[in-house]
């Protein structure tokens, strides 16, 4: 008997959907059915982003900082601005709020352009400058305002450096509390701490304030799992959390369908989730060393 030879099973939301149903002893029958269940799997998403999950969402973002700019967003601002053959992928764009407002294409498109910029730096109807590298520009203007979306996606920031020269070097993460209490937050050098205000629309602030405009700030954060819109869509997860994302929604459905497989499907859900987050872990070795700092001796 020959094998299959394939290995591409990934369910998508009505897949996860009947299988929910089906481990409470229900049939999966009205249009209701699947709404309430998208919504549940939604939930779902956010419990899994609260116990520190979505490593498969992990990205990391360069940020060129700006003299004098101590706040930026916590990830990518795209706007849609009209189309223009100079509008290329290394192009720089420069607004008319300030030359602070500076910033280089990432994406080679001629209508959709992706920015790292402070918020609220470019807003509808403000007409950009693009320059190529032989000093062509074309100006046009911004046609909807700066979608910030996947600022918001932005769940926490793991690590973070400061790139001079091609050298990495650490900066540390600093309490609201820390940062609040520098003295003079004016203060410009190479920056080395950052605090997060974990907002809506989360911002990274930096001290001391960028002294130049060539420093890259380069960090690691963690985003939403895309939200299951429809029942033909498949979900950003890895294989191994295929049973747990099943279990998952099945016990959130017998919450308000099935209770009296609640506890039997909290303690599965449970089970699936231990062994599913045990497995998504960086596998590398640590070394132990003790601290003898607050060692006394005691005569």
């Amino acid at each position: 008997m020959a094998v299959s030879g394939s290995k591409d099973f990934e369910p998508n939301v009505a897949d996860y959907v009947e299988e929910a149903f089906e481990r409470c002893g229900l049939e999966f029958r009205t249009g209701y059915d699947a709404v309430t269940a998208r919504r549940s799997l939604n939930f779902l998403f956010a419990d899994w982003a609260n116990r520190g999950l979505n490593r498969w969402t992990m990205n990391q973002v360069s940020q060129t900082v700006v003299s004098g700019l101590a706040e930026y967003p916590v990830g990518t601002i795209t706007a849609t601005v009209g189309a223009s053959t100079n509008l290329v992928l290394g192009n720089t764009i420069t607004g008319q709020i300030s030359a602070a407002t500076a910033v280089v294409l990432t994406k080679p498109s001629s209508t959709t352009i992706t920015l790292s910029i402070p918020s609220g730096a470019f807003s509808a109807g403000e007409t950009v400058s693009s320059t190529d590298s032989g000093g062509s520009a074309t100006t046009t203007t911004i046609a909807a305002n700066p979608s910030i979306e996947d600022v918001r996606s932005t769940i926490d920031i793991l690590s973070a450096v400061i790139r001079r020269n091609n050298t990495d070097i650490s900066i540390s993460r600093v309490s609201r509390d820390t940062f609040l209490n520098i003295p003079n937050k004016t203060t410009t050098g190479r920056p080395t701490q950052y605090y997060v205000d974990r907002q809506i629309t989360p911002v990274l602030k930096i001290w001391p304030t960028p002294e130049n405009s060539t420093d890259i700030f380069i960090y690691d954060r963690l985003v939403r799992i895309d939200d299951a819109d429809t029942s033909a869509n498949t979900v950003e997860i890895p294989f191994r959390f295929y049973p747990c994302l099943a279990a998952g929604l099945a016990y959130y459905i017998a919450l308000k369908r099935s209770p009296d497989r609640v506890q039997l499907l909290k303690g599965l859900y449970e089970e699936e989730f231990i062994r599913a987050a045990d497995e998504d872990r960086d596998k590398v070795s640590i070394n132990l060393v003790p601290s003898y700092t607050f060692v006394s001796a005691v005569s």
